[in-house]
């Protein structure tokens, strides 16, 4: 398994940079094609064994993916807040033109409107970082912080983990293994912070650090939450060692809109 997580990571690694350096619509496609595959993978894990999300309301929310994260190429996200509440349009209409033919109509919705705020809008504040000045650097700062954390929290909890950190949730983290991904965290934050912004200050520095490994961990864990709750395993297998597209960004969901708070408002 760990293997094979290894060798994904330095495949992927070389398309992700390139990615991220071109920028524009390069970036934009690239998340627009995580998006839509996470939303797909998230409707097949919010299939309960007995329902299905209704006809028409997935639909909507494929499309929405390209307006919400369009928004966020245009550097607008006032207009990413309007793609959300037309996309809650839309699905209202629908769910009136059906009501009565389907009778978890508005568990439908519910699960819908989830999807489309959970995965496009949190990955379109990416594409807002990296439009901003200085992006691509602070790009890789939180994409380094999350993945130092998540490697982290794995090796050292199979290594040193005693204590269940959420048995209900995830029954594989540990307490120990959530510190030590907090650690790396700091640890590698400090050092990009060091090397390559130097202008930033370290208090904020190490407080940016700690909440994004915290919302990563949050990430995590509702992701989690979500697979348990149907009892799902995975939420894919594009990625060999990793499991889902989901699976791999479910942390960077939540750190994203926490990194783009502290760049734009805070730092």
């Amino acid at each position: 398994m760990h293997k094979k997580r290894w060798i994904t990571g330095l495949v992927a690694s070389p398309f992700l940079i390139f990615f991220i350096q071109q920028g524009g619509i390069w970036l934009f496609m690239l998340v627009v094609a995580a998006a839509e595959l996470g939303l797909w993978e998230y409707y097949r894990i919010m299939r309960g064994e007995d329902e299905k999300i209704v006809s028409g309301l997935p639909v909507i929310g494929f499309c929405s993916v390209v307006l919400v994260l369009y928004a966020a190429y245009r550097n607008a996200p006032d207009l990413m807040a309007i793609a959300l509440a037309f996309n809650l349009l839309a699905c209202a209409l629908l769910v009136i033109l059906k009501f009565g033919t389907a009778p978890n109509m508005i568990k439908s919705l519910a699960k819908q409107v989830l999807g489309v705020t959970y995965i496009p809008f949190f990955l379109a504040f990416l594409i807002l970082i990296r439009n901003s000045t200085d992006g691509i650097v602070w790009v890789y700062f939180l994409l380094v912080i999350v993945f130092a954390g998540d490697i982290s929290a794995l090796y050292v909890g199979s290594a040193i983990g005693r204590h269940k950190l959420s048995p209900a949730v995830s029954p594989g983290k540990t307490i120990e293994g959530s510190l030590g991904g907090l650690a790396a965290n700091l640890v590698v934050g400090c050092l990009v912070k060091l090397f390559f912004l130097p202008a930033l200050n370290w208090p904020q520095t190490v407080l940016f650090c700690i909440l994004i490994g915290a919302a990563g961990q949050v990430g995590d864990l509702f992701e989690s939450v979500l697979k348990r709750s149907s009892q799902v395993k995975d939420s894919g297998g594009l990625l060999p060692g990793h499991g889902g597209i989901l699976d791999r960004i479910d942390a960077l969901l939540f750190a994203a809109p926490i990194a783009y708070l502290f760049k734009i408002h805070i730092f």
